[in-house]
């Protein structure tokens, strides 16, 4: 459950609390991943033990980044990009839950999500093997993932039919915040709020009852300033816009999220889409998918599929899905 403010006051970073002491203190631990940062906030008593929890959320998101990286020339995602056409990859259980969910939301998006947008990232300029200079204006061909890959779930493996290059930034990063939550329940902490970059996870309250507040940020290049602050409990949280990850190509700004309908950066007057979700990895690909399909269109299909989400305009219009 969630609720949005715009006069309420900033938010703390991710929170949580653990029922082994009467006077819980607030706690966090954070370490490198994917390029970002990972965080993990509760509250407990401030033991040792808290060093394995440290171990282990850090084990977790390393083992998301050797599987689905694009920047790992090693990692099973780039074996199987590298894998000549027609030929099986046998893949971890992890990657293949992964790529089958962005699948079925690419399905269920009519194609504004699609992981087979690596050829374009890199034409444009961006990911682990950004051209220097981007396309300069030419469209790059891509070959469309739903199309272009089989997936045996059961067989754990997939293969090519195509030329097809993946990315899974889309959705990676989500499901490693659902990765420290599993490690933040199995070590039976009650309470806590985890996050990546700004792809956030809570679970419970704070102790004094209060949900978990995160920053609504106002989607504008190079500043850093709330819209307001969104209350969560029990719900994962993800925004995709252009804002953060943009540069210039033949004197045009082009933002690092690709449309799988033109082949070129998206640029559909919508700055950026916050979504709401019960898991994180949902959260992270449907706000890409309902920043493609544009204001309208993702407005429409969030609100057909009883989806929350916040769409901010390029006049810091908001539009809100979240339900009265």
């Amino acid at each position: 459950m969630s609720k949005m403010s715009t006069d309420a006051p900033v938010a703390e970073v991710p929170v949580t609390e653990t029922p082994v002491t009467e006077t819980p203190v607030k706690l966090a631990l954070n370490g490198p991943t994917m390029g970002a940062r990972w965080s993990a906030v509760f509250y407990g008593d401030p033991l040792g033990w808290h060093d394995d929890l440290q171990l282990a959320l850090q084990a977790a998101v390393d083992e998301v980044d050797r599987q689905m990286s694009t920047y790992r020339r090693d990692s099973d995602l780039n074996r199987l990009n590298a894998a000549p056409v027609g030929a099986w990859v046998d893949l971890p259980a992890e990657t293949v839950a992964v790529i089958e969910a962005a699948l079925a939301i690419g399905e269920a998006s009519d194609g504004a999500f699609d992981v087979g947008v690596g050829e374009l990232v890199a034409a444009w300029g961006f990911g682990a093997d950004a051209r220097e200079g981007g396309t300069d204006g030419r469209v790059a061909s891509h070959s469309v993932a739903l199309k272009a890959l089989d997936l045996d779930v059961a067989g754990r493996r997939a293969r090519k039919r195509a030329p097809l290059r993946l990315d899974l930034s889309g959705i990676a990063k989500g499901y490693g915040v659902d990765r420290l939550g599993e490690v933040m329940n199995r070590f039976g902490i009650a309470s806590w709020l985890v996050g990546i970059d700004g792809e956030m996870r809570a679970r419970g309250r704070k102790p004094d009852g209060t949900a978990w507040a995160i920053g609504h940020e106002r989607p504008a290049i190079g500043e850093r300033e709330l819209m307001g602050v969104l209350e969560l409990e029990d719900v994962a949280v993800a925004t995709s816009g252009g804002y953060r990850h943009c540069h210039e190509v033949a004197g045009r700004t082009v933002s690092h999220t690709m449309d799988p309908r033109s082949g070129e950066p998206l640029d559909n007057g919508v700055a950026a889409v916050t979504v709401l979700a019960e898991n994180c990895m949902a959260a992270d690909a449907w706000a890409t998918a309902l920043l493609v399909r544009g204001l309208d269109e993702g407005v429409a299909l969030a609100r057909r599929l009883g989806m929350s989400a916040l769409f901010v305009d390029g006049q810091d219009r908001v539009i809100s899905t979240f339900a009265a």
